[in-house]
C-alpha cells in the first residue's frame, strides 16, 4: 500500500484532535460541539492537491485524497520533452489535477495522434513511473475514459495493449487500499465502462486467443459466426502472488451462436482479478449489507444478437462457505444486479452462473455474505448435538415400550404417548439421513442417491412437525371438549393421516414438479433447492405454519392454566406463574417451537448469536423430547419405578431358587 505524500494534522492525547488554525484552548470545546471536524492538508513536495482528515474520537484518519504528480505538463514529456505539450483530458476537472497549464489545455487525442497514433505507447513511460496514489488514480481512470470516448474508433491488438498497460498499473494490489480515498466513488465504475467500451472496437484479426496478458487485466477474443461450434474463453489469472492462478471461464451456447449470421463476428472476454476489491461496496438492490466479489470479474462484449452467457467462477476465498450469488453489474446504475443472473452450481471452490447479456450489463461476477455462517463452533454444536439427540431419542423409544402398558390407560392418554413415539421416531429417522446426506456431499457423487436422501429427509422432517401439529390439536381436544370423545380407533386413524399422510402428498408432489428439471436437489448439497425452482418452500412454509399455529395452542393453554379466584395470596399468584412456565417450557420443544428462531438466520446480516441458539435449541431437540416428553412426567417415572422394583424382585427370587437345595436337585434329575 502506498502512503499518502503530505503531513497529518496534530493531534493531543487529552485535548483530542487539534485543527492547524484553532488555538489549543478552544479546541476541546469545537470538537465537543462538532465531532466530525475536517481539515485538509497540502500535498508533499511535487505533488498537486490536498488530503482531506476527519476528526474520529482523539484521532485524525485520512478520508480524501487528490495529490496527482500526473499533470498535463507530464504526461507527454518524455515522447516530445522540448514542446512539453500541455494536454489533458477536458473533463478532466481543475479541481482533481490542482494545475494551472501554461498554455491552453488540448485534448488527449490530439497529443497521441502527435505522438503515438498507432500504439498510444507514449503515455505508459510517464504512467508507470508515477506513484500510484488517490489523485493519480483518478487521473488514470480519466484519461482511459476520454480515449475510450476519443480514440476509439479502430482499435488495434497494439492499441489495446498499451491501453491495458497504463490500467494494469493502477489495478495492483498493493495500491487496491488508495482507492478508497478517492473523492468520486464512481471512479472503479467509470475505469470498467470504460475498457469494456474500448474493448467494443477491438478488431480481432487472427484465431489466437491471447491479445493482453498484463497481471490484473487480461483479454482474449475470436471470430464467430452462426457455424461456430460451442466456444468458450478461460482465464487463469494469479493473484497477491499465488502459485496457482484464479480460474473464469466464459461460455457462449451453441443455441446462442445459431442466432448468429453467416458472416464473421467476433467475441472479447477480459478479466479482472483485483477490480471486485473496488466493486464490493456497491449494494445488491435488495440487500441490507455490502456483499464481498469472491471471484474474477468477467467482462464479455458479444454481438448484439446473443442474449445469454454462461460463466464458470472459481471463489478466490474458499474458505468462506456463504452462498454465492451470481451477478452482473449495472453499468448506468452502478451496482450489482442479481435479477440477470442465475446459480446453476455452488460448491466449496466453483460457481457457475447463467446470465443475460446487455448492453448495460457486460461484466459478471460472484458475490459472497460478508459474514458465513460456517464457524466450528456450529459444526461442533451440531455434530454433538445430533449425537446426544440420536442416543436421547433412542432411550425415550426404549422407556416408552417398557411403560407403554402402564401409562395408556385412557384414551387421550394412549394418543399422547402416541403421538411422543411417532415425534421421536420422526426425529430420529430425519437425523439419521441428515447424517448420510452431510457424509454424501463430501464423498459420494450418484445424484440419485442425493435425490433419495433429500426426498427422505424433506419427508420425515415434515412427519415431525406434522405429529407435532397433531399432539397441539389433541391438546386443545383435551382443553375445550370434555362430554363428547371421539373413538380411540377414529382418533389413531387421524393422527396417521396427518402425521404421515400430509408429509408423503408434500413430499412427493414437490419432487414430482421440480424433478423433470433437476430442481428438486440444491447444487453442492442434498436438501431441496432454493436459488432455481425454491423447492424449499415445501418444507420452510408448512413448518412455519404449524409453529405458528402450536404457538397460538401455548397460549391457549397458558391462559387456561391461569385460574384466578377472588382474595387469591401471592403464594398463589407465584405457583399459577411456576405452573405456567413449566407448561410452557414443556410445551416448546415438544411443539416446535424453537425452530421459530430459524426465522432470524434467514435475515440477511443476522449476528451469529442467533445462529448458535439455533443450533442448540433445534440439534438439542432429541434430548428435550427425552426430558419433558418422557422424564419430566410423573406417571412415566412412577411406572419406571414399579418396574425396576418388580425386575429386582424377580432377579431375587430367582437367586434365591438357585441356592435352593430342592431347586438344584430338580435340576439334576431333568
Amino acid at each position: 500500500m502506498v502512503g499518502h505524500p503530505g503531513g497529518e494534522p496534530s493531534a493531543d492525547p487529552l485535548l483530542g484532535c487539534r485543527l492547524s488554525w484553532m488555538p489549543m484552548e478552544i479546541n476541546f470545546k469545537v470538537l465537543k460541539e462538532n465531532p466530525r471536524l475536517e481539515e485538509f492538508k497540502p500535498c508533499a513536495q511535487h505533488f498537486h492537491g490536498e488530503i482531506g482528515f476527519i476528526c474520529n474520537g482523539n484521532k485524525w484518519q485520512k478520508s480524501t485524497e487528490t495529490c496527482t504528480s500526473l499533470s498535463v505538463e507530464t504526461l507527454f514529456m518524455d515522447s516530445n520533452s522540448a514542446s512539453r505539450l500541455s494536454v489533458a483530458a477536458p473533463s478532466i476537472t481543475l479541481h482533481i489535477l490542482d494545475y494551472q497549464a501554461p498554455e491552453p489545455i488540448r485534448s488527449v487525442a490530439q497529443g497521441i495522434q502527435k505522438n503515438c497514433p498507432l500504439d498510444y505507447a507514449c503515455i505508459i513511460n510517464a504512467v508507470k513511473s508515477s506513484e500510484a496514489t488517490s489523485g493519480n488514480i483518478a487521473f488514470i481512470v480519466e484519461l482511459l475514459k476520454n480515449i475510450s470516448m476519443d480514440l476509439s474508433d479502430n482499435v488495434t491488438q497494439e492499441k489495446m495493449k498499451s491501453y491495458s498497460k497504463v490500467a494494469n498499473h493502477i489495478l495492483d494490489p498493493a495500491v487496491i487500499p488508495n482507492w478508497a480515498f478517492i473523492p468520486d466513488k464512481n471512479v472503479s465504475s467509470d475505469l470498467l465502462q470504460s475498457v469494456n467500451w474500448f474493448a467494443r472496437q477491438l478488431h480481432i484479426q487472427d484465431e489466437p486467443e491471447h491479445i493482453v496478458d498484463e497481471f490484473f487485466i487480461q483479454t482474449k477474443g475470436f471470430p464467430i459466426n452462426n457455424n461456430t461450434s460451442e466456444r468458450s474463453l478461460s482465464f487463469s489469472m494469479n493473484l497477491n502472488n499465488t502459485v496457482e492462478g484464479i480460474l473464469g471461464i466464459i461460455e457462449i451456447p451453441r443455441q446462442e451462436l445459431r442466432k448468429l449470421p453467416p458472416n464473421a463476428s467476433q467475441a472479447v472476454g477480459i478479466a479482472f482479478p483485483t477490480l471486485g476489491a473496488v466493486l464490493k461496496e456497491a449494494h445488491l438492490e435488495n440487500a441490507h449489507l455490502p456483499r464481498l466479489v469472491n471471484g474474477l470479474v468477467l467482462s464479455v462484449i458479444l454481438p448484439e444478437r446473443l442474449e445469454q452467457i454462461l460463466f464458470t467462477f472459481e471463489k478466490i476465498n474458499k474458505s468462506q462457505n456463504a452462498r454465492a450469488q451470481c451477478v452482473g453489474w449495472h453499468s448506468r446504475k452502478r451496482r450489482w444486479d442479481e435479477n440477470v443472473c442465475e446459480t446453476t452450481l455452488d460448491t466449496k471452490h466453483r460457481v457457475k452462473c447463467r446470465c443475460n447479456y446487455t448492453n448495460v450489463m457486460m461484466s459478471f461476477s460472484i458475490l459472497m455474505s460478508p459474514i458465513s455462517v460456517d464457524n466450528k463452533v456450529l459444526d461442533y454444536i451440531t455434530c454433538v448435538g445430533l449425537s446426544v439427540s440420536i442416543l436421547s431419542l433412542i432411550l425415550c423409544l426404549i422407556i416408552e415400550a417398557t411403560v407403554w402398558s402402564r401409562v395408556v390407560m385412557t384414551d387421550i392418554s394412549y394418543m399422547r404417548h402416541v403421538c411422543i413415539v411417532n415425534i421421536a421416531v420422526s426425529l430420529l429417522t430425519a437425523n439419521v439421513w441428515f447424517i448420510l446426506g452431510s457424509n454424501f456431499n463430501k464423498k459420494a457423487q450418484d445424484y440419485n442417491w442425493c435425490v433419495a436422501v433429500t426426498f427422505f429427509s424433506h419427508f420425515f422432517y415434515l412427519c415431525l412437525f406434522f405429529w407435532m401439529l397433531f399432539k397441539a390439536l389433541l391438546i386443545i381436544y383435551g382443553l375445550l371438549v370434555v362430554f363428547r370423545r371421539m373413538m380411540k380407533s377414529r382418533m389413531l386413524a387421524i393422527g396417521f393421516a396427518v402425521g404421515y399422510g400430509c408429509p408423503l402428498v408434500i413430499a412427493a408432489t414437490t419432487v414430482a414438479v421440480t424433478e423433470p428439471g433437476k430442481g428438486y436437489v440444491r447444487h453442492g448439497a442434498c436438501w431441496l433447492n432454493w436459488d432455481d425452482t425454491k423447492a424449499l418452500l415445501a418444507f420452510a412454509i408448512p413448518a412455519l405454519v404449524i409453529v405458528a399455529v402450536n404457538l397460538v395452542v401455548v397460549l391457549v393453554v397458558a391462559v387456561n392454566t391461569q385460574r384466578p379466584s377472588i382474595g387469591s395470596s401471592k403464594s398463589q399468584d407465584v405457583a399459577i406463574i411456576l405452573r405456567i412456565s413449566k407448561n410452557v417450557a414443556i410445551l416448546t420443544p415438544l411443539l416446535g417451537l424453537t425452530w421459530g428462531f430459524g426465522i432470524a438466520t434467514l435475515i440477511e446480516g443476522t449476528s451469529l448469536i442467533f445462529h448458535i441458539i439455533f443450533a442448540l435449541l433445534n440439534a438439542f431437540q432429541g434430548l428435550f423430547i427425552l426430558l419433558f416428553g418422557t422424564i419430566v412426567d410423573h406417571k412415566i417415572r412412577d411406572a419406571l419405578r414399579i418396574r425396576m422394583s418388580s425386575l429386582k424382585g424377580q432377579s431375587r427370587v430367582v437367586e434365591n431358587a438357585s441356592l435352593s437345595p430342592t431347586y438344584g436337585s430338580k435340576l439334576m434329575n431333568r
